[in-house]
């Protein structure tokens, strides 16, 4: 079946085409604000999943008047599903010490650090290689600002940004209360930047190719386009850059085996779509945003085994310092498997729902706030398969 799929080739593009030091050394002859103006009028929005715009949050970081701020890309990685900061990270590192560097010059920072999912170490000896001629390059263009690796310990929640501070400061990692906000009191209390490592290459590539060439790519809610990790019951598994704002089934037609029953847009914390709202979701700002996670299921899989598998992963890497998503996490696993066993009825899982409520409202970070984005779609869907 025909669809309108669009396959970009930005964040991977030749490095002969783009040359990360050029770009910089073209973009350090312009003032900050214009480049924020360039950033804002691209459109581009947090690659993680938020999608807070970036020139903005650069812009409130450049107001602060704190004569230390920090440059911090978020490398941890540890939504199941993702690999894409992966592939970025060992394909084209420069592009993303650039948009670290670039930042720096715009908000007035002197360092920058690469906070580094701990099972990702396997790449630091190539990094650290790349980086070491980055920061050697920097200081031959009198650039006042140098890039740093931290690495971190494999717990999921130091994905969440205060929490990835706590760790970098050598504190247990859990969230911290908001505000404020990382613009004003980041890392070490100060004003800090933090990106993905996604957004950091779009914005290299933002002022290697202009805005206008981006933002005529995807939709007027969700601009330019998107690395998608793709796995579980496709043909073809592996990295994409798809142009933003497409519709699921054009979807599933490319990735799908013809046999797709449900797709998990945004990891364990995104929604489960089954297939008969295949036409009526769009991937993005608009629908259903995602930081890059797309797994495929057909008809051979349990949904019931898939949520008991989140829920176990989230009952796992809760901090546990707010009570409802610590309990939550456990009570949500627990009462889906008594109504499987037939020990509660099943209208028991409109009592678990109400349960997700509250944690949306009342837990401390998205991660407890997000457990009923899969629990919620999954129950309404195929709540046949939860209680038989």
């Amino acid at each position: 079946m025909e669809n309108n799929l669009k396959k970009v080739d930005i964040i991977f593009e030749d490095s002969d085409k783009c040359a990360p030091l050029k770009v910089l050394e073209k973009t350090l002859k312009r003032t900050a604000d214009d480049i924020i103006l360039d950033l804002i009028d691209s459109g581009l929005k947090g690659r993680g999943g938020a999608g807070f715009p970036t020139g903005l949050k650069w812009k409130f970081t450049r107001n602060e008047t704190s004569d230390v701020k920090y440059v911090i890309c978020n490398a941890d990685e540890g939504e199941p599903g993702t690999f894409k900061d992966r592939e970025i990270l060992d394909r084209v590192p420069e592009k993303i010490f650039t948009g670290m560097a670039i930042c720096g010059y715009v908000v007035g920072a002197r360092e920058g650090y690469i906070y580094l999912r701990g099972e990702y170490n396997f790449l630091l000896k190539s990094l650290l290689k790349k980086l070491n001629d980055f920061n050697a390059a920097l200081k031959k263009l009198n650039v006042d600002f140098q890039i740093y690796f931290k690495s971190g310990s494999g717990a999921y929640v130091c994905g969440e940004e205060s929490a990835l501070f706590e760790s970098m400061e050598g504190k247990r990692g859990e969230p911290r209360n908001k505000p404020p906000y990382p613009t004003v009191a980041g890392y070490n209390s100060k004003p800090t930047v933090i990106n993905n490592v996604e957004t950091l290459v779009y914005t290299t590539m933002i002022c290697h190719m202009g805005p206008e060439k981006f933002k005529a790519l995807g939709t007027s809610d969700s601009r330019g386009s998107k690395v998608f990790s793709v796995s579980g019951d496709t043909p073809i598994p592996g990295i994409y850059e798809l142009e933003l704002g497409m519709p699921l089934h054009d979807f599933v037609n490319e990735f799908g085996d013809g046999d797709t029953k449900a797709v998990q847009v945004g990891g364990a914390s995104g929604h489960c779509v089954p297939r008969k709202k295949f036409n009526d979701t769009i991937i993005g700002f608009e629908g259903i945003p995602t930081g890059g996670s797309m797994m495929i299921f057909n008809s051979s899989r349990s949904m019931y085994n898939v949520l008991h598998d989140y829920l176990e992963f989230f009952a796992e890497e809760s901090c546990g310092q707010c009570t409802p998503c610590r309990v939550g996490c456990q009570q949500l696993l627990k009462g889906i498997e008594a109504v499987k066993r037939g020990e509660r009825p099943p209208a028991y899982l409109d009592d678990l729902k109400k349960l997700t409520g509250t944690m949306k409202i009342a837990a401390k970070c998205g991660l407890g706030q997000s457990v009923g984005n899969p629990f919620n779609s999954i129950i309404d869907n195929f709540r046949e398969e939860i209680i038989y």
